[in-house]
């Protein structure tokens, strides 16, 4: 048996950890999560630490920068483009990007391509609607979602960890994506960073930790691969 539990609103894909993404009007999941998802990263070369990327922890202007592929739909194979917050166009490889992140992070990099992804955790996050909003009514103002970096937020007034455990399938055609979902995720000070300003903003972590056991969305694992789609329904299976 299953139940809708809620719609696809937004989809969104990072095809490079730490930079702002893309949205998409379907995503592929395959056994590594969705296509093109975290598939670069930048190293701190001289790092030989269990997490050696660089991140906006260390460039919190990372997160200005806008990462694309300009073959949308085959990302393994395609080009990624960037748009540096002063507007210019850059090839991901090209020298002048990496040597602008060096400079501000003070030490050396260099970009690794993982087609499996750059996964913190787990591959796919999950977010709901519902959720958010009560962040920000516990908060007093509106929180920007993008702070999250979820790759499917649902349209629903449930909150995404009462399916912590079970599986959720995406739309009503065969070629519909299957996920397991599993722990809530544990957030650090990453979201503490305006994605539009890179701003720092601590209260936002502290009102996550103090009212939410700093748990913001649910992580997730494919369990059937396939598409999921802007309005699918998502249907939790018993």
């Amino acid at each position: 048996m299953s139940r809708i539990v809620g719609h696809v609103a937004e989809l969104h894909r990072f095809p490079v950890k730490s930079m702002a993404g893309e949205k998409l009007t379907v995503a592929e999941v395959d056994w590594q999560g969705i296509e093109g998802d975290r598939q670069y990263a930048f190293v701190r070369t001289a790092n030989g630490t269990r997490f050696p990327w660089m991140t906006a922890r260390q460039v919190p202007a990372m997160l200005l920068h806008k990462a694309h592929f300009a073959e949308p739909g085959r990302p393994k194979a395609s080009a990624v483009l960037v748009e540096t917050p002063d507007g210019a166009v850059l090839s991901l490889h090209d020298p002048q990007l990496r040597a602008h992140l060096e400079t501000a992070a003070r030490e050396p990099a260099h970009l690794i391509q993982v087609a499996r992804g750059v996964y913190d955790s787990m591959p796919i996050s999950l977010q709901t609607t519902g959720n958010h909003a009560r962040v920000e009514t516990v908060h007093g103002c509106t929180v920007d979602p993008r702070r999250f970096r979820a790759n499917v937020i649902l349209d629903s007034d449930l909150d995404a960890s009462e399916w912590q455990g079970l599986r959720l399938a995406f739309g009503d055609r065969d070629d519909g994506a299957v996920v397991h979902c599993a722990d809530p995720i544990a957030r650090c000070m990453l979201v503490t960073i305006d994605p539009d300003t890179a701003a720092k903003e601590p209260k936002i972590l502290r009102t996550l930790v103090q009212r939410f056991g700093n748990a913001y969305g649910l992580y997730a694992a494919p369990a059937r691969p396939g598409l999921i789609r802007l309005g699918d329904a998502a249907r939790v299976m018993d």
